[in-house]
């Protein structure tokens, strides 16, 4: 390698290292590293582990690359050729044991919090949950609230150390329903129900979004997502009861229709029946014909 090649190389590489650096420093908090509710912060734990276990051999892997790379250039006549080191039993019991030993690690741990984390599986807590609807449109999201009557578009306001219990269908190509400050996302399908049990540790507001690509207005399909006191909720519940148009069938055959980077806006729920009847368009049986 001449010196030319390496200089280009080691600015390159440099490079590299302050670029990444840089976004990291003026990204502001990345949401999946900044949990702010109780699943996402044990699902952040999860994920430091995994990559932990994992560095344990991508970090030699690298460094040896890199390391006989240069020890055997061409240039380097002092390097001593072994052909037979390769049939070594301790470099063999190196290189297929510590990565088998990680596996196995990464097994128990992945294991145990799959059935911990599992998304169908309720928060444990002495506060009622707050049920929460969810339907994927084209390209917007419905929240029904059929305990208080309400519903809203691309915007859902819950109290916060309050367990929320999302339902989640879709009506229109499947996709995928996701808070990442307070947890992972769960997939929305037409006709069928998924679950999904989150909580937030305390108030604020969060960017909810799909993160299923479901066609050319798939880039404004987001929403927010605020926690606030009880007091507050409750408040915001009864200024939308109050204040908003109503949401029958009428208006919802209306509201189904493909638009996009649809503002948020609020409904009195006429029908608090309306998510079952929007999965039940897909359940009819076929045809014989």
């Amino acid at each position: 390698m001449s010196k030319q090649l390496k200089i280009t190389f080691l600015l390159l590489f440099l490079f590299m290292l302050v670029t990444v650096g840089l976004i990291f420093a003026y990204s502001g908090d990345i949401a999946v590293l900044s949990p702010k509710g109780m699943i996402a912060e044990k699902q952040k734990q999860l994920l430091l582990i995994a990559v932990s276990l994992m560095l344990i051999v991508v970090i030699p892997v690298f460094a040896l690359t890199f390391g006989i790379a240069w020890k055997y250039r061409a240039n380097n006549q002092k390097a001593k050729y072994h052909p037979k080191w390769g049939d070594s039993l301790l470099a063999e019991a190196i290189w297929w044991g510590i990565p088998f030993i990680i596996i196995i690690i990464l097994g128990v741990f992945t294991y145990k919090s799959c059935h911990e984390l599992d998304p169908f599986k309720p928060l444990v807590s002495d506060k009622k949950p707050v049920r929460i609807q969810v339907v994927a449109l084209q390209w917007k999201w419905l929240f029904i609230y059929p305990d208080y009557d309400i519903a809203t578009v691309n915007y859902i306001q819950f109290p916060e150390q309050v367990p929320i219990n999302f339902e989640i269908t879709a009506d229109a190509p499947m996709n995928s329903f996701w808070i990442p400050d307070l947890g992972g996302q769960v997939y929305a399908m037409a006709g069928m129900r998924s679950k999904l049990h989150l909580i937030a540790d305390k108030e604020g507001q969060f960017r909810g979004a799909s993160s299923n690509i479901s066609g050319k207005g798939f880039a404004g399909m987001f929403f927010y997502a605020d926690a606030t006191s009880q007091e507050g909720f409750q408040s915001w519940v009864d200024s939308v009861k109050r204040s908003s148009p109503s949401l029958d069938l009428e208006e919802y055959d209306s509201l189904v229709l493909p638009s996009e980077y649809v503002p948020p806006s609020y409904y009195r729920l006429e029908d608090d029946g309306l998510f079952d009847q929007i999965m039940n368009k897909y359940m009819a049986p076929m045809s014989k014909g």
